[in-house]
């Protein structure tokens, strides 16, 4: 067809980067992945390996963030 283009649309999850991340680049980005699936990867390395986690985890994690059970992770305990 003649003045028509084709525009190539990625069938891949869209990935979220939050927007508290450092210039740094060091942020991790998430998506909704397929049957409810929760995928987490390096936004510096966007073709490497994707954690992958159920919605139950996901959940899970999240409540525990909320919770503010990770908020001594890192520090060093006397």
């Amino acid at each position: 067809m003649a003045g028509s283009m084709s525009a190539t649309v990625s069938a891949g999850p869209a990935w979220i980067k939050s927007s508290l991340s450092y210039a740094n680049g060091n942020c991790v980005e998430v998506s909704q992945l397929d049957q409810g699936a929760v995928g987490v990867r390096n936004s510096r390395d966007r073709e490497g390996p994707v954690l992958r986690f159920t919605p139950e985890e996901w959940r899970a994690f999240l409540g525990g963030v909320r919770k503010g059970e990770f908020d001594d992770f890192g520090r060093n305990r006397m």
